[in-house]
């Protein structure tokens, strides 16, 4: 740290990365909330010997240097104190902790890192559940039980998707999900000696099955069940969690989404189908380049993988068993949002470096590995950020909402060049069409029902739906009566 480097940071103010403390002569007790809090969120920086002025509306006037008497004796007690029992690990090595002359005056500046993930929580007083501390904004604040357990559990580096849940078998696996999942492994692994096992012993050496031998107990792990579960099983023991899709794009009117994939009984809710599924609605309009190799057309991407791999880490580093947590995958007009519960692992800067990988469940991150979808060294991230920076569309954004604990990858991407705007011309030149036979038909025939508007036109009769919807509400046609039985009328 240096002169220059304080002052930038206290001209932005007191926020989630920075603390100031006036510590005058002693080093204050709050002190340690902030330590605690910043090592359990994304680190920070602790300045001793700041006073800050909350009423002062000018940056520049709001924090005061007032520096440290005693220097030595504060580093001393600050040493001694953070090596005690007062906080459960010391994260902190020698160079953490500066002593800076700022305006003719001493200053000590205490650079608490992230912590290691299977260091947390980093906690007060011997309490985890009542010393335990994060940071929002800029404040330190007391984590709740559901934060601390959600922190306790990712401490554990082999993650959690391999505990066995007890009383879940054979028969809550969706036979028509792994069977899919079984061709396109053979697919990929044409050889492989697991192709010739029953699907009990398929799914074990996969990781899906666990046989506890020293309990006498066996039974689907947490990978198996969310992967390759039936909705009922997987709803009973993870209410939990959901699994959302919304697209955005292309938006008539009042609409709140053109389609969207929930829980509807429809499908079997499992992470398999809902990937299968969502996966080629997310790229279906990303444009594919004509390019040969060899005598083949080769339609595949690297936006295309990009998009695979971003999908594939929203499911990997997903905390399965957050309160509330939702699974949520999102397309727009202008970019594709890709949200999983769960604050990130690992600090911000090491994920957009590569070479590490801390899945949360890593027996899911394998099986959907062992069928082409996924990196697990570390290095998707790096290449997702390649294939955007080829298309000139825009940066991808990772964030951390801590406010929310969860984590959303945002890919821009171009209206222009992903044919959306032609599309949206292309479905308002339809509409218009659509629309003038529509009052065609009524002049025609005022009794006309949907469905044969529907068959005439050759659209469904949801499409009709929202034309005469939007007719409607323009005053331009009118219904007069019930939907059977009445009649339309023509206004303008």
């Amino acid at each position: 740290m240096d002169e220059k480097t304080i002052k930038e940071a206290l001209l932005k103010g007191e926020r989630v990365t920075l603390e100031c403390k006036k510590a005058k002569s002693e080093v204050p007790k709050e002190l340690w909330n902030t330590y605690s809090a910043f090592a359990n969120t994304i680190g920070g920086l602790i300045l001793l010997g700041v006073e800050e002025h909350r009423k002062e509306i000018d940056p520049a006037k709001r924090f005061e240097i007032i520096g440290v008497d005693n220097y030595q004796k504060l580093l001393t007690d600050f040493w001694n104190t953070i090596n005690s029992d007062k906080v459960n690990e010391n994260i902190l090595v020698e160079k953490d902790v500066e002593v800076v002359d700022l305006d003719g005056k001493k200053i000590i500046c205490i650079h608490v890192p992230m912590a290691d993930f299977r260091m947390k929580p980093i906690y007060l007083n011997g309490n985890v559940y009542k010393g335990t501390y994060r940071r929002n904004h800029e404040g330190d604040y007391h984590c709740t039980e559901r934060q601390v357990r959600a922190m306790i559990r990712d401490s554990f580096e082999d993650g959690n998707d391999g505990i066995l849940i007890e009383h879940y078998n054979m028969d809550d696996i969706d036979l028509d999900t792994l069977h899919r999942y079984r061709t396109l492994f053979r697919v990929w692994n044409n050889d492989h000696v697991w192709n010739e096992v029953d699907d009990k012993t398929f799914l074990r050496n996969l990781g899906g099955y666990i046989v506890n031998r020293e309990e006498g107990k066996e039974g689907l792990s947490m990978a198996g069940l969310m992967m390759f579960g039936k909705g009922l099983p997987i709803r009973e023991r993870f209410d939990n969690f959901r699994m959302d899709y919304l697209n955005f794009c292309n938006l008539i009117g009042e609409e709140r989404y053109s389609d969207r994939l929930t829980y509807d009984g429809r499908w079997e809710n499992n992470l398999y189908q809902f990937f299968s599924i969502v996966l080629p609605k997310m790229t279906f309009d990303l444009p594919r380049p004509f390019r040969m190799e060899g005598l083949q057309r080769v339609d595949d991407t690297p936006q295309h993988k990009a998009v695979r791999e971003a999908f594939t880490n929203s499911i990997i580093h997903a905390d399965l068993m957050m309160d509330a947590g939702i699974l949520r995958i999102e397309k727009h007009d202008d970019r594709l949002c890709f949200r999983n519960p769960g604050l990130l692992r690992l600090p911000i800067e090491q994920i957009y470096e590569g070479g590490n990988s801390k899945a949360r469940n890593p027996r899911i991150q394998n099986m959907l590995r062992m069928v082409g979808f996924g990196e697990n060294i570390g290095s998707g991230f790096p290449k997702i950020i390649a294939a955007w920076k080829e298309t000139g569309w825009g940066e991808p954004e990772l964030k951390n909402k801590i406010e929310v604990d969860e984590v959303e990858l945002v890919l821009p991407v171009s209206a222009t060049a992903n044919g959306i705007k032609d599309s949206q011309k292309s479905s308002q030149k339809s509409s218009q069409k659509s629309s003038q036979k529509i009052i065609e038909l009524i002049q025609e025939n005022p009794n006309v029902t949907t469905s044969e508007m529907a068959e005439k036109i050759g659209v469904t009769r949801r499409a009709i739906a929202k034309i005469t919807g939007a007719l409607q509400a323009e005053g331009v046609i009118r219904r007069v009566g019930p939907d059977k039985g009445g009649h339309w009328e023509i206004i303008k």
